[in-house]
């Protein structure tokens, strides 16, 4: 019966097979001695593929959860296409978000005895032509992903009774090789997999990610979109969760930029009016958001913020459509696609309804197709296994989430990973420190980022930016109140990944809204390289820093730019009455694209419509100011 995977007796949306609580405190941590406050950054990808995706398998690739967490860990794994790959660092972190939806089902297809299909036509043809060929098995990806989007998909593999024995059996394998490779301490290894609504092919996916071990999780087994693409729907089986194994999870939004406006709406999936028991829930379920990955970056937008010169990163080719490209996505659909503008409609809504839904944090992660966690330009594998590093012509081949044809290998990003501070590497502390949204993205490269908001800093506590930050107030990702209508006052450190360019500058991106309801927002420079010979104009504006790209051989000057950017700010055009947030983006000097180092391997003249050169970045996490009254 479908109660068994539904667990109706706990709750309608649970999908647990059994309502007994473990009284498992799963206190990894209890080993490892944590810091009094977060002394360290912790880097990690929480949106990671493997074979077990019904795309990432049906793309062609062939590793394994094990070969992702060592691959994570900083060995070498052989690329489904037979590279050699290698992080030049290993990572702290790992989710392993594989589709909760017909978990396995590509591989099962494709090994399963040709006999055995025969009664079903629809799959015994996508059998036969992924054997066949590696294209065949893309275009039978593609169909599926179509099929999702159209709601046309088998029963065989949407009906959550046939396919609940596979999800389990392989959820229960997953579990084993997770707490294999969890090494408080040193490396963490989480439980997560990805919630896939698509209505529509409008993008309102979601990773879901789990604190405990799989010990403590129990019976649980994913949730998948097929039983309800309602985000709220997601948000009971994870309250039930919680009440059933005394556990924790949470859930992270991604690529709201090709969601066609639906990620951050103002009103609810059914078109209902937003209200503060929908507020209550998702602010709780949704800290954060994965604001950059290889399908784009979904900070800004050039049409939401045209006085912001570098809102235009990672849009090229995301804009148009949405993430199948069977509906086109109108600039006016853009305001609920982008997480600046989220930013300010929370505020607006905080006004309207008395609370805020988008109150959250911000991270990158790859949400690689390829098992492979790399964010490096220069050590790309790809969406998928079939545009890996050894592709010559990825870059300029179509690569299309779906049947209808619009976008590029150029068009995906080298992107992003996730920047947790944290007391320590366990799954507690990182998982702690998501929930109150001390985090930060970055598209790549891992500078160290600090931000901390109080009213009683001094210009003289730089000199002790982080003890300073934390004892007289707020890291990123806090809240502000009250300072008896002082401005508030801002510490702010940056220092260049070792391994990457130098830094151009810190950038303070303020959102507020007005007494009448309406939001807005303002870009300041607060500290940059070379000020000495680099000056801002009368608009705010600051002279570009020079880009010392050599396309020729794919280099740069770190030179120019500097190690490290340090400063005290203090809003200019604080008004004590407004709602407000900000948050700091840190970016490099300009550097090479992933594309330019593929034409230096292969010898390739890239057209001019390719992006060459671009100027890597973080976010951090916003800090909110909210008047006292």
């Amino acid at each position: 019966m479908r109660k068994s995977l539904m667990l109706a007796a706990c709750t309608a949306a649970l999908a647990l097979s059994g309502c007994s609580k473990i009284n498992d405190d799963d206190s990894e941590s209890a080993q490892v001695v944590n810091t009094e406050y977060p002394e360290q950054v912790f880097w990690g990808d929480t949106h990671l593929h493997t074979d077990n995706s019904i795309d990432a398998f049906g793309f062609g690739n062939r590793l394994d959860a094990e070969a992702a967490l060592r691959f994570a860990r900083g060995e070498e794994v052989t690329a489904t296409k037979g590279a050699q790959a290698k992080l030049s660092r290993p990572l702290d972190f790992l989710v392993i978000a594989d589709h909760s939806d017909a978990m396995g089902a590509t591989k099962a297809i494709m090994e399963a005895p040709r006999i055995a299909l025969l009664t079903n036509k629809f799959l015994l043809r996508w059998h036969d032509m992924m054997n066949e060929s590696d294209e065949g098995s893309l275009r039978v990806t593609s169909e599926l992903i179509d099929g999702a989007a159209k709601g046309t998909l088998p029963e065989s593999l949407t009906d959550p009774e046939q396919t609940r024995e596979r999800t389990a059996d392989l959820w229960e394998k997953h579990g084993k090789t997770v707490d294999q490779y969890n090494e408080p301490g040193k490396f963490t290894a989480f439980m997560g997999f990805e919630y896939t609504s698509m209505p529509d092919g409008d993008n309102l996916h979601r990773v879901v990610m789990f604190r405990d071990s799989p010990k403590k999780m129990g019976d649980t087994i994913p949730f998948g979109a097929l039983a309800g693409q309602d985000p709220e729907k997601l948000w009971a089986y994870m309250a039930a969760y919680e009440k059933t194994t005394g556990g924790k999870v949470l859930a992270i939004p991604h690529n709201s930029n090709v969601s066609n406006g639906r990620m951050f709406a103002m009103n609810k999936y059914d078109g209902s009016p937003i209200d503060a028991a929908y507020v209550k829930t998702r602010a709780l379920r949704e800290p954060i958001v994965e604001v950059t990955q290889i399908k784009g970056d979904s900070e800004a937008h050039p049409f939401l913020s045209p006085n912001d010169e570098f809102a235009d990163f990672g849009v090229a080719g995301w804009d148009k459509c949405n993430l199948s490209c069977t509906r086109d996505m109108p600039p006016e659909s853009y305001a609920g696609s982008y997480v600046r503008e989220a930013l300010k409609r929370g505020l607006e809504l905080t006004l309207a309804v008395g609370a805020n839904p988008f109150k959250f944090g911000m991270i990158g992660s790859t949400d690689s197709h390829t098992s492979l966690a790399t964010a490096d330009e220069n050590n790309f594998f790809g969406k998928h296994s079939g545009n890996e590093a050894t592709n010559k012509n990825r870059a300029l081949e179509p690569q299309n989430l779906g049947t209808r044809e619009g976008r590029f290998g150029w068009h995906y990003l080298s992107s992003g990973y996730a920047a947790v501070w944290a007391t320590s590497n366990t799954r507690e502390a990182i998982f702690d420190a998501m929930m109150r949204r001390e985090v930060y993205a970055t598209t790549g490269p891992r500078m160290q980022v600090r931000f901390f908001g109080g009213f009683d800093f001094t210009a003289s506590d730089i000199a002790d930016l982080v003890k300073t930050g934390y004892t007289k107030g707020v890291a990123m990702g806090g809240d502000l109140s009250g300072g008896d209508g002082e401005a508030p006052k801002f510490l702010i450190s940056a220092l260049m990944d070792p391994e990457s360019a130098s830094l151009d500058r810190i950038q303070v991106i303020k959102g507020w809204v007005d007494a009448a309801g309406k939001s807005h927002e303002k870009i300041y420079n607060v500290s940059w390289s070379d000020a000495d010979t680099r000056k801002l104009g009368a608009n705010g504006k600051l002279t570009p820093v020079p880009n010392t790209v050599d396309l020729t051989k794919g280099t740069w000057d770190n030179a120019t730019g500097a190690p490290e950017l340090v400063t005290f700010w203090q809003d200019p055009d604080f008004n004590a009455a407004q709602n407000a947030f900000y948050y700091v983006r840190v970016l490099e000097i300009p550097t090479p694209t992933w594309p330019v180092y593929d034409a230096l391997k292969f010898r390739l003249t890239l057209p001019a419509e390719v992006i060459k050169i671009q100027q890597e970045r973080a976010y951090s996490s916003p800090i909110w100011y909210t008047p006292s009254a």
